[in-house]
């Protein structure tokens, strides 16, 4: 059995050591890499201040709106419905149902989605070794929205049901996947290079697809509904989606985190994960497809919604740095987090109408590219 090497040991651990091993030389590692990425020894406090984060995001998301409701209350409307606390006149039946049949629902689902395209994101810049690698880059989100504009445009899969329009953008997602992982193992195994260039060329085909459907659709209605799926939005969520939505993206984020070692060797190069006894194209394959269902079931459900995936593990690894056993968990809380608070100014902005959370994201992400290309300038 192949031992692993000195530098893996270093990375599955999460401390830094000299290859000679001399303790003085493993401080002056950490040190350095501490005051690189800005973090701490110890990451649970970050960690627990993240998920405490998330809690109080979704009660004071649940809150917000056209009609306010109190933190209190919320807890009140959500511990009534579901561990049979009485019901009191401090809430009234309008404050109700707005809580638990069109807020609850929504802020769920955004907390699911943000937490699996940031997962997205940090595992797929570790497989590709790219910092601008996101969840989209492989042609997943393409194919669901070719699925979802031919269902919206022209009745294709009409006959699945009331949720026909998710089920045909993850049907188109799948092919998507298939498509491009058939062409990147075309001329051998999977490597980073040809897993981007596979899922470039995928994407583009397919947005090409989506734009001759809009271009050919018989209503401008129609064409207003796709673009607006297009740039993401979490108005259609219900009770009947979400168990669907949290199984498959829960799933797979709880895979991505039990692999989380083989990650950080991927990210150091495929000849360190070989050396540690990982076959990294078999690894990769399965990552990614793993990946493309999260982003699948995430696309299906609240359409395109772009940037959560690039800018959540940009923050977490500068947060809790570069060790996947603490990036995983910050990058699904923070991207839950970003999710939640651009759907509440997504639907409070310009009240009564509503904006693309899209275009939320876009505004807000901006930026943080223009941070990392220049962080990327400085250090080379």
């Amino acid at each position: 059995m192949i031992q692993p090497t000195t530098e893996s040991m270093a990375v599955e651990s999460g401390v830094p050591r000299s290859v000679s091993g001399r303790p003085e030389a493993a401080t002056r590692d950490r040190a350095r890499r501490a005051q690189r990425f800005g973090w701490q020894t110890s990451r649970r406090p970050v960690l627990v201040g993240l998920a405490i984060a998330l809690v109080a995001s979704v009660i004071i998301a649940i809150g917000l709106g056209p009609v306010g409701v109190t933190p209190p209350t919320v807890l009140r409307v959500i511990g009534h419905h579901t561990i049979g606390v009485p019901e009191v006149a401090s809430w009234a039946r309008t404050d109700d149902a707005i809580i638990w049949e069109v807020r609850l629902p929504r802020v769920l689902l955004g907390a699911i989605v943000g937490s699996a395209l940031g997962v997205a994101g940090t595992t797929l810049q570790a497989l590709v070794r790219n910092p601008l690698a996101e969840p989209y880059i492989i042609g997943v989100s393409s194919g669901a929205s070719t699925g979802a504009a031919a269902a919206i445009l022209f009745g294709v899969g009409a006959g699945l049901g009331p949720q026909s329009v998710s089920l045909m953008a993850f049907l188109g997602a799948l092919g998507a996947l298939a498509f491009v992982l058939a062409l990147a193992r075309s001329t051998g195994r999977i490597t980073p290079s040809r897993m981007i260039v596979a899922g470039v060329a995928v994407g583009y085909l397919l947005s090409a697809t989506t734009s001759m459907l809009i271009l050919f659709a018989e209503t401008s209605e129609g064409a207003r509904a796709v673009m607006f799926w297009l740039l993401g939005s979490l108005a259609n969520a219900d009770w009947r989606t979400l168990p669907i939505g949290y199984l498959g993206m829960g799933a797979g984020m709880v895979i991505i985190f039990w692999w989380r070692r083989r990650l950080d060797l991927l990210a150091l190069g495929d000849d360190t994960a070989m050396a540690s006894g990982i076959d990294p194209g078999r690894t990769r394959t399965v990552l990614v497809v793993v990946v493309a269902l999260c982003v699948g079931f995430a696309v299906s459900l609240s359409g395109g919604i772009g940037f959560i995936g690039l800018a959540a593990p940009h923050i977490a690894r500068r947060v809790v740095g570069p060790i996947h056993r603490h990036l995983v968990p910050a990058s699904a809380a923070l991207g839950s987090i970003i999710l939640l608070w651009a759907d509440v100014v997504a639907r409070t902005a310009l009240q009564p109408r509503e904006l693309p959370i899209g275009v939320v994201t876009g505004v807000l992400g901006a930026p943080v590219l223009v941070a990392l290309v220049r962080k990327l300038q400085h250090n080379d």
